[in-house]
């Protein structure tokens, strides 16, 4: 079980005064130091939070990894066949959403996501598909030639109350990361988990990294980032732990 902090919402700090800090490389290497796995980023078309110098420092920097997140447009394609990060996680993105709002379509409505892909693929570039549970998705995704997909969460952490969890959310997801790995697929998952309910999710065992940003940078405003990420790590390893009669 690998914990990948995604880092985005350090440079949306500072964004907001168009500044120089927080450092988002900084803060990448702090969560390496807490145990991170490896380092997350999203850069959008509209470079709301990650800019293209952040991912080129990072690429020099991060020592575990970086999971470069990214639309499937030709511009991206460019800048991600220049850096080659160690896997391109392919999103999808609305200009006009918060944060991303579900999983893609696939194969989707054009061929703008195979053309991505076949590009990627035929530079030897590790790929992985941003997709809900569908299993029809999760099919389309390994007949693709996706090397994993990222199983999004917002779903079941909508749902999630405390003592109560997402039971109907939770098995969605293990029936979609079952079937993942029996196509052959590495299997991620990500979006909206906290230090409240990511037990269950790291708990299922076919699933083998998780991508989390928001909760641990919010942490980690009061605690710092080593702390922050030190704490999610041990919940998730804890979840996979047999319980002491």
């Amino acid at each position: 079980m690998r914990l990948h902090v995604n880092i985005d919402h350090v440079a949306t700090v500072r964004q907001a005064r168009r500044t120089d800090e927080p450092d988002p490389v900084r803060a990448a290497v702090l969560a390496e130091l807490g145990g991170a796995d490896g380092i997350t980023v999203h850069l959008r078309e509209d470079r709301r939070h990650i800019q293209d110098r952040d991912v080129r420092l990072l690429m020099a920097t991060v020592r575990t990894g970086v999971n470069f997140e990214m639309a499937a447009t030709q511009a991206m394609v460019d800048i991600a066949l220049e850096i080659r990060p160690m896997t391109i996680t392919l999103v999808p993105e609305r200009r006009e959403e918060i944060t991303t709002e579900g999983g893609l379509a696939v194969p989707g409505p054009d061929d703008n996501l195979q053309e991505t892909m076949r590009q990627l693929s035929a530079a030897g570039l590790r790929t992985a598909l941003f997709v809900g549970s569908d299993p029809e998705t999760i099919r389309s995704s390994a007949e693709m030639g996706a090397d994993a997909i990222e199983l999004h969460t917002g779903e079941y952490a909508h749902e999630w109350r405390p003592g109560r969890g997402a039971p109907v959310a939770l098995d969605r997801l293990r029936r979609a990361a079952a079937l993942g790995r029996s196509l052959g697929l590495d299997v991620h998952a990500g979006h909206g988990l906290t230090y409240e309910n990511v037990r269950p999710v790291a708990a299922l065992d076919d699933i083998e990294e998780l991508n989390i940003g928001h909760s641990i940078v919010s942490r980690a405003v009061f605690t710092g980032m080593e702390s922050a990420v030190r704490e999610m790590k041990a919940l998730m390893l804890g979840a996979r732990r047999p319980v002491p009669e």
